[in-house]
């Protein structure tokens, strides 16, 4: 295939004197291009809703989020993937990313780790996937070897598959159950997919991986509680939460986090029904850890 022919490829006629531009028109400009993703992401929100409710229905049976990717693509599903850990509480085995190259392919680049279809396969494998687990293959381009190897191994053990492109009809948006193809038009810089492309494929893994937690309770209103308070920043946050939502201060927030072990969920629940850290617990499992339905 010529890839030429792919808009991820083409030449931006807005930006084809950019070396001529002044600092502040470059910013102007590249700012101008950056707010066309959102809105071609709107085109796709009915999608990206349907993979939301197949990520939620997996983890609610016990099934797992996996991302692959290759470069670009594959960096930004390995950090949707480590940020769901502290934010949500998820452990690691829970919210996957796979890159091409492995991980030294998150600061290096892995000269043709991305052309081998047969290495997401691999990947695939060594984590023993099921048909309960969801695979979301990223690609700009959409051509990538290394994510068509995944999705189609991935379907072959009858797990769901989602594809996130900056192409229509792209390969492997033809291959999987649910394709995500946004169009953000060319990029200011001729090829480079880290910016609208990447960019783009950053928005919807925020939306996928937040909407997904959403819906398996680890959230209550806007707030993050189930949250790993692992540093100060965190476990100061989490002290304010506990103080908020049971209307007490500090002193008692901190007292019920301690009797909660730690668990910023039990803490709450603890005082908004005055009960014991066992009890809290009880509820939370009987609820599917909706704090609303304790």
């Amino acid at each position: 295939m010529d890839i030429r022919k792919l808009t991820t490829e083409q030449r931006n006629e807005k930006t084809m004197h950019l070396d001529e531009l002044s600092t502040e028109e470059f910013v102007s400009v590249m700012n101008e291009e950056d707010r066309r993703v959102p809105q071609a992401i709107e085109k796709e929100k009915q999608v990206i809703a349907q993979v939301i409710d197949k990520v939620i229905a997996a983890f609610k049976k016990g099934g797992r989020l996996f991302y692959i990717g290759a470069g670009t693509s594959g960096r930004l599903g390995v950090l949707d993937a480590a940020e769901c850990v502290p934010t949500f509480g998820v452990s690691r085995d829970e919210v996957i990313g796979l890159i091409a190259g492995g991980s030294k392919a998150m600061t290096e680049a892995i000269e043709g780790a991305e052309d081998n279809s047969k290495i997401a396969e691999e990947d695939l494998k060594e984590h023993i996937l099921t048909a309960d687990d969801v695979v979301v293959g990223l690609a700009a381009s959409g051509r990538t070897p290394y994510v068509i190897g995944g999705l189609k191994y991935a379907q072959s053990v009858g797990a769901t598959t989602a594809a996130i492109a900056c192409v229509k009809g792209s390969q492997i948006g033809k291959l999987a159950d649910y394709a995500i193809e946004v169009e953000v038009g060319p990029e200011i810089l001729t090829g480079s997919t880290r910016l609208k492309s990447g960019t783009a494929q950053k928005l919807i893994l925020n939306m996928i991986s937040t909407g997904a937690m959403v819906g398996i309770g680890k959230v209550y209103e806007n707030l993050m509680v189930d949250v790993k308070p692992t540093n100060n920043k965190l476990r100061q946050r989490a002290l304010n939460m506990i103080a908020e939502i049971v209307e007490v201060s500090e002193a008692e927030s901190e007292q019920l986090f301690r009797h909660a072990r730690g668990n910023v969920k039990a803490a709450i629940v603890m005082g908004l029904h005055n009960i014991s850290f066992s009890e809290a617990t009880q509820r939370l499992e009987k609820a599917d850890g909706f704090i609303r339905n304790t």
